[in-house]
């Protein structure tokens, strides 16, 4: 399956993708590490992120989260990846959006256009009702990726998420299918 956008594609990444998804996170790190838990060192190695990449299309299978990577469609380099996740479906049919792209690609749009691809898979083939996403307030890029690729601030999620050992307040983004 691939999400074909102007400059990039999505794709659920594969088992041949592990090394370099894990250069990806490594060159990374620090520049992660801002806005994100801290990972244990093992995350950093490629058997760990192989049985990531086994577990996601397990999750993909079972209808329980979508991961894709991010590639340029020029050269099919991986710059980084983009998931629907924490999936429910009955009474919600909603997911939430977390991405993450190589530094030395912010700031081109590509977070944009694969936020939008991201969506559309999650309301047109998935029949979602409702995408939400978070961001630390103090990330204003994140948050300008989400607001256009038409998300709406809803308000702050308080004390939310623990990152480099204190927990963050993080501003609340959705967006609702307009099909219904």
């Amino acid at each position: 399956m691939k999400l074909i956008g102007e400059r990039i594609y999505l794709r659920p990444l594969e088992e041949e993708d592990a090394a370099v998804w894990t250069e990806h996170n490594v060159k990374n790190q620090d520049h992660f590490q801002a806005v994100t838990p801290a990972r244990d060192e093992s995350y950093y190695s490629e058997d760990f992120q192989l049985d990531w990449i086994r577990h996601c299309a397990e999750d993909f299978r079972e209808d329980r989260q979508y991961h894709f990577g991010i590639f340029l469609k020029v050269n099919d380099e991986l710059i980084g990846g983009i998931s629907l996740f924490q999936v429910q479906r009955r009474f919600f049919q909603r997911a939430m959006m977390g991405y993450s792209l190589d530094k030395d690609y912010e700031g081109n749009g590509y977070m944009t256009e694969a936020a939008r691809l991201l969506v559309d898979f999650g309301f047109r083939e998935l029949k979602l009702h409702r995408i939400w996403a978070e961001a630390k307030p103090s990330n204003l890029g994140s948050i300008r990726v989400l607001e256009k690729a038409g998300f709406e601030q809803e308000g702050i999620a308080r004390k939310n998420v623990m990152i480099n050992g204190r927990w963050e307040d993080h501003t609340v983004l959705s967006i609702l299918n307009p099909e219904e």
